[in-house]
């Protein structure tokens, strides 16, 4: 692990517990002393003083790398250099521009890459791609998806341009991505409109997007705005629809509803989180050489689009830290 993270203890540390791949053997930290507490509350045996005695460290074979935005490219770079594997947390890099140079240097290399998106490795996501596939939609013809949250803290680092902040970064990467992946293809951003925290970082952001096939989609986030709180999923057809209810964390609460000439249902899932099964996706990937869906090609597509709504909205791309 680079880093003592929030999101680490539910993003690796608790999934690898019930994962006998899995062993999460080193944290680094900037401040050793806040590794040392948090490798004692976890049973992480060895702490590193640096990320790059992490990174060189012989017996590790994979790096998680859950530091701020503007940092994920730079680590991910240095963890491919030493022959590592990495998990990275979204998003993959501060821009497409970055995400390309990553994806490159991770297809000359023999190692795993994925990006987090741990939604994508759920039963849920799994089946909406099935139901879409099946045809009982019909043809598409809008896909919306949204993830809002409130985070009033506003010196909190996701919220600082030098460190690739902003809503459309930190939440929005799920909207974009999840609009994508039940989109079929990368779409073209239309319009964007931000809500802003500061002239360069949006607080808030909508953005609407048209895919080559014709269907039309919309991405909607916040981390500040009226809009309090909503995680969801839309999927519309011509002979049918999926609502998603909280499609990113479906193992806290979810809802799916179908609607087609079938008739009317609702399914349910597994309560297994989605970080065990993203956790199972890389693990396998690395040890057995199974495939993973969200691969850096995926990622530089997902950037992309972040980029061009940043692009559409007036506001500066993100840059490396």
């Amino acid at each position: 692990m680079l880093g003592a993270a929030r999101i680490a203890p539910s993003a690796l540390i608790k999934p690898a517990q019930s994962n006998d791949d899995v062993v999460v053997a080193a944290v680094a930290a900037r401040d050793r002393s806040r590794a040392q507490a948090f490798a004692a509350k976890h049973s992480i045996a060895r702490v590193h003083d640096t990320y790059e005695a992490l990174i060189d460290d012989p017996d590790i074979d994979a790096i998680y790398n859950p530091l701020p935005n503007g940092l994920h490219g730079r680590w991910t770079r240095a963890a491919l250099a030493a022959g590592k594997h990495v998990l990275c947390e979204k998003p993959f890099t501060a821009n497409a521009a970055e995400a390309r140079e990553i994806a490159e240097l991770a297809a000359k290399s023999d190692r795993v890459v994925m990006e987090a998106f741990h939604y994508r490795y759920h039963p849920l996501a799994l089946r909406a791609l099935e139901i879409i596939a099946s045809g009982e939609l019909g043809k598409l013809t809008r896909v919306e998806a949204a993830l809002c949250f409130p985070l009033p803290v506003f010196s909190d680092i996701r919220y600082d341009y030098a460190l690739a902040g902003g809503a459309l970064m930190d939440a929005g990467c799920y909207a974009v991505h999840m609009v994508r992946t039940f989109g079929g293809s990368t779409p073209d951003v239309v319009s964007a409109q931000a809500k802003l925290h500061d002239p360069r970082v949006d607080r808030a952001m909508t953005a609407e997007l048209r895919f080559a096939e014709g269907h039309t989609g919309r991405v909607r986030c916040s981390m500040w705005s009226t809009r309090l709180l909503e995680t969801s999923a839309r999927i519309v057809g011509d002979r049918g629809e999926i609502k998603l209810l909280n499609p990113v964390t479906p193992h806290l609460v979810h809802r799916m509803s179908v609607r087609s000439s079938e008739g009317k249902r609702v399914e349910r899932f597994s309560r297994r989180p989605t970080y065990a099964y993203q956790l199972d996706a890389f693990a396998g990937a690395v040890l057995r050489g199974q495939p993973v869906t969200t691969t850096p090609e995926d990622a530089v597509e997902n950037m992309t689009v972040i980029d061009a709504i940043y692009r559409a909205a007036g506001l500066p791309l993100r840059e490396p830290s």
